[in-house]
Parts: structure tokens; C-alpha cells; sequence
């Protein structure tokens, strides 16, 4: 081998050790603008660190199937409704921002309660449910994929 083959090797190598990425497969029936996949998102930790980070999973998804072919909506219970607390929340614009989006955020009625809140207390456009806890476990009876990120 020569010294010039040895260096053309060598440049060519790495590019054969870089993984390929997969596609991943849409299971049947696949999103339509009908029948979109529907996404139900829990959050309860009250660092936000890990609200942006369940934001940034939000974004993911819905650039994977696009904006028109999935429906999220993130329900805040415990620590994590505030989030969506107008006088707390360190991530105000980010939840607006996705908003923008058609994400739907919910907070939980009961955290509210404990903190001796109403809905008044809430970022705009943020929806107010009885228990944030039984809202998952109804919509994923109807349907819906529960991801907690």
C-alpha cells in the first residue's frame, strides 16, 4: 500500500464508523388531519430546568409529525402548575410561545386549591381542570399517549 492509498484510507474511514440515522416507522393508522395522534404530557417537578426540557421534547414531537398531524396538551399538577403560575412562572414566554403553536396547557384544579389559587392566577390562555391526575388517566382511556419526558 502505498503511502498516498494509506492516507485516502484513512480519510475515508470515519465516514464509514458514523452511525446512520433510522427512520422511524408511523404505526397504522397513521396521523391524518382527521385523526391526529394525540399526546397527553405530564409535568410535576417545579424546576425550570425541567420544564424547559419537557418543552424542548414538546417542540420534537410536534416537528416530527408536524404541527397539523398531532395534538399535545401538557397537564401541571403538583410543583408543576407553577409553571403556569402568572406571578411565578420563569418560563412565561416559552409557554406562550408554544401556545402559539396549539399547545394546549392545563393546570391541575386541586393544586390550585392547595395553593388557595383560582384560574384568575393563571397564565393566559391556560385551561383549569377539576384533578390533573384522573384528566391523564381519562384522556389515555379515550385514546390519548401519556408521556412523561
Amino acid at each position: 500500500m502505498t503511502r498516498r492509498d494509506a492516507l485516502l484510507m484513512a480519510l475515508l474511514l470515519p465516514t464509514k464508523a458514523v452511525a446512520q440515522r433510522r427512520e422511524t416507522p408511523l404505526a397504522e393508522p397513521t396521523p391524518m388531519l382527521d385523526r391526529p395522534r394525540r399526546i397527553i404530557i405530564s409535568l410535576a417537578e417545579g424546576d425550570p430546568a425541567r420544564a424547559n426540557a419537557v418543552f424542548s421534547n414538546i417542540i420534537n414531537i410536534q416537528a416530527f409529525y408536524g404541527q397539523d398531524f398531532v395534538e399535545i396538551m401538557l397537564v401541571a399538577y403538583g410543583p408543576g402548575v407553577r409553571h403556569l403560575i402568572a406571578a411565578e412562572s420563569q418560563v412565561a414566554e416559552r409557554v406562550e410561545s408554544l401556545q402559539a403553536y396549539d399547545i394546549a396547557f392545563v393546570a391541575c384544579g386541586a393544586t390550585l386549591d392547595t395553593l388557595g389559587l383560582g384560574p384568575e392566577a393563571l397564565l393566559p390562555g391556560v385551561a383549569v381542570v377539576q384533578n390533573g391526575l384522573p384528566e391523564i388517566v381519562e384522556r389515555t382511556l379515550m385514546g390519548w399517549v401519556h408521556l412523561r419526558p
